[in-house]
């Protein structure tokens, strides 16, 4: 479990945290804990233990919907089963998240519904902090930013890459010191018959099925979402670039889904990249195939990635005590140096805008051009 900072313990009255007296009938909400899992033998365990040991006294399950693991999550999840009824073991046959979600949605008990994933850590506070925030005026889901951590040097570059507006398109879901309203929020705490009235999420859209939902509940039930720095979660990112390259050429199809479903009324940040990179190419492939160059793209394709660079460089330095002291993880390797951040950053910037870019293209050539509807 991460361990909380001292400017985060200074900020949190611990006597609060397990009191009922945040919560305006004195009664707290039962919750289900949701969490879609697939290979994640070395998060889920202690992802289960830190739910149930949480405090919130009216914790009422943990759904686990696995999509086919063939490492040990499925057993690491019996045995808990074992020890705690709370904790129930789904098998979601269609494998992605998306399904998975509904499958438990249709499974919970409580009131409300906890969407968590396994490659996360949560605050103490998390789930007790939630459901607070969900309970204000209008709100219909509630979350917090998420803050990266990072066991090698892809992970500290995604770390980094994701504190700029390069890497994270100006989303305030981003800002882990933001408070207010956002038009998404990772993860997120939704009461239960508001999932229902929604009919769940969409499963045509095998990813981006946050923001979309989200999107739903602002147009169909005239809801806000909220985000509060009290609630704390920290994610760890894809490992190497080759995942990091298959997670956003997925971002990138579910993106165009997204749109196209919602008549184009999604945020500019999530087609940005793709508009970016194919004027960029565009402009390569004019000038150096018809003009001979003299537009000079060359020399602007080479500012524009020494500009990402230096990007990168001036991140990583002004990250360096956080990376030290907040973001690496590993207790077996001292953190890499400023320069190999700096290095990795720029990897991890350029394989998500080339991965988003194709996945984005991909599915707009496939639906546009040869008229095959959906994933």
């Amino acid at each position: 479990m991460h361990t909380l900072q001292k400017t985060d313990i200074e900020r949190i009255n611990k006597s609060e945290l397990n009191t009922d007296q945040s919560f305006s009938n004195g009664e707290l909400p039962a919750v289900t804990v949701g969490i879609p899992t697939l290979n994640e033998e070395d998060y889920i365990d202690q992802v289960i233990s830190n739910f149930l040991n949480s405090g919130y006294s009216n914790l009422k399950e943990i759904l686990v919907a696995d999509g086919g693991s063939n490492d040990k999550t499925v057993d690491i999840v019996k045995k808990w089963s074992e020890k705690d009824p709370r904790v129930r073991l789904l098998y979601n046959e269609d494998k992605f998240q998306s399904f998975a979600l509904n499958l438990m949605i249709n499974e919970a008990k409580g009131e409300v519904f906890i969407r968590a994933d396994a490659h996360c850590d949560y605050g103490d506070d998390y789930v007790q902090n939630c459901v607070k925030h969900l309970q204000k005026k209008g709100i219909k889901n509630a979350g917090g930013a998420a803050r990266f951590l990072a066991h090698n040097f892809v992970q500290a570059g995604t770390a980094i890459a994701i504190q700029s507006v390069i890497g994270n398109g100006g989303a305030k879901h981003y800002s882990a010191t933001y408070e207010g309203y956002v038009d998404t929020v990772p993860m997120g705490c939704f009461w239960l018959k508001d999932l229902k009235q929604l009919n769940g999420f969409t499963e045509s859209n095998h990813t981006n099925e946050d923001a979309e939902i989200n999107y739903r509940i602002q147009k169909e039930l005239n809801g806000k979402i909220y985000i509060s720095p009290d609630i704390k979660l920290w994610y760890y990112p894809r490992k190497s670039f080759v995942s990091l390259f298959k997670q956003y050429f997925r971002y990138g199809r579910g993106r165009f889904l997204t749109g196209l479903m919602h008549e184009g009324k999604i945020p500019f940040r999530s087609k940005a990249p793709f508009i970016f990179v194919g004027m960029m190419l565009l402009f390569l492939f004019i000038d150096q195939l018809f003009l001979s160059r003299h537009l000079g793209s060359h020399y602007i394709f080479g500012a524009a990635m020494f500009m990402l660079f230096f990007e990168s460089v001036r991140l990583s330095f002004k990250e360096k005590i956080n990376l030290k002291e907040e973001i690496w993880q590993n207790k077996t390797k001292s953190p890499p140096s400023a320069f190999i951040v700096s290095l990795s950053c720029f990897l991890v910037l350029i394989t998500m805008y080339i991965s988003h870019f194709s996945g984005y293209g991909y599915q707009l050539v496939k639906i546009k051009l040869f008229g095959k509807e959906g994933w």
